[in-house]
């Protein structure tokens, strides 16, 4: 398909207009803007239900994963009427509105496919009304390795953060980042004030520094990072965001941010493979239709 060649197709109901379809946005294995479409089409319903209620960010790739990208968190011109849009702070200290995006729907996955969005990001909470952020029903860990520690070592640190919050009472759900590292989601039950969750993050990440010193880091400066995870626990600050589960990430192949069972983690940490807990598209759609969502217990934990 030539680039101002396009095809229209229909989705729940709404008709999308799909252009330059064999263009190349992962060079480096030839997948392309048709596979980024059809990989969303067909993950839609296990993924929806992690972004119902919740500002989305897109960051676009209109070039593919070796171009420049952006992030969008208004939504773009030419949004169609039927995709929601919600007014969200621009911060805590009210210095005006972001036009975030909401979706509910898999045409919406479609249509955001076909600007190029390769990576969706949502935050920890659900919009309720505007003007305030809403309360967080997540509190999330996002494992980072400083070379030359890597995935294998996010497994070994995932298992002391499992174990803390366990002792805690909390149950604790891991999924890749399809990058580097590994993030961890608990699940709370009632929500709560977003500062309140980030302090309690930072001060579990501090915990695990001082028990673990050789492994770990809860400090954010770059230089510190070098053989150690840092556990970043910033990402539960309401205005922030991460990547959402099923996601896929502007990698050199398009791998994915993929719920894992805790199972998974320990024979990643005890094989030292960090390939082991490595999904592209292809593999993922594969372990949805034979392990379902693994994260549905998650939104059952917030919901219930």
């Amino acid at each position: 398909m030539s680039a101002d060649e396009a095809t229209t197709v229909e989705v729940d109901g709404h008709r999308l207009r799909l252009s330059n379809l064999d263009k190349v946005l992962y060079p480096d294995v030839g997948f392309t803007k048709a596979d980024v479409i059809h990989y969303y089409s067909q993950v839609a319903p296990v993924m929806l239900p992690h972004l119902r209620g919740r500002p989305l960010t897109l960051r676009r790739y209109p070039d593919g994963v070796d171009g420049p990208s952006f992030y969008e968190k208004n939504a773009p011109r030419g949004t169609p009427d039927w995709i929601r849009t919600v007014p969200v702070p621009r911060s805590e200290k009210g210095d005006g509105q972001i036009d975030y995006l909401v979706f509910d729907a898999a045409a919406a996955l479609v249509w955001a496919a076909n600007l190029a969005a390769l990576e969706l990001h949502v935050p920890q909470w659900r919009w309720r009304r505007p003007g305030e952020y809403g309360p967080v029903d997540l509190m999330v860990f996002d494992l980072d390795p400083g070379d030359p520690a890597d995935l294998v070592d996010c497994c070994r640190v995932a298992g002391h953060l499992r174990e803390a919050l366990a002792g805690d009472g909390y149950d604790v759900f891991p999924k890749t980042s399809g990058s580097k590292g590994l993030q961890l989601y608990v699940p709370l039950k009632p929500a709560r004030r977003w500062d309140k969750v980030r302090d309690q993050a930072h001060d579990l990440a501090r915990q695990m520094e001082a028990d673990h010193p050789d492994e770990v880091l809860s400090n954010m400066r770059r230089e510190l990072r070098a053989g150690k995870v840092l556990i970043d626990w910033s990402q539960n600050h309401a205005a922030k965001n991460t990547v959402a589960p099923y996601s896929l990430r502007a990698r050199p192949r398009p791998t994915v941010s993929a719920p894992v069972t805790w199972d998974e983690v320990t024979a990643c940490a005890q094989a030292g493979d960090a390939d082991e807990l490595a999904f592209e598209a292809g593999d993922v759609l594969t372990r949805v239709a034979d392990l379902g969502d693994l994260f549905g217990p998650l939104l059952a934990a917030v919901a219930s």
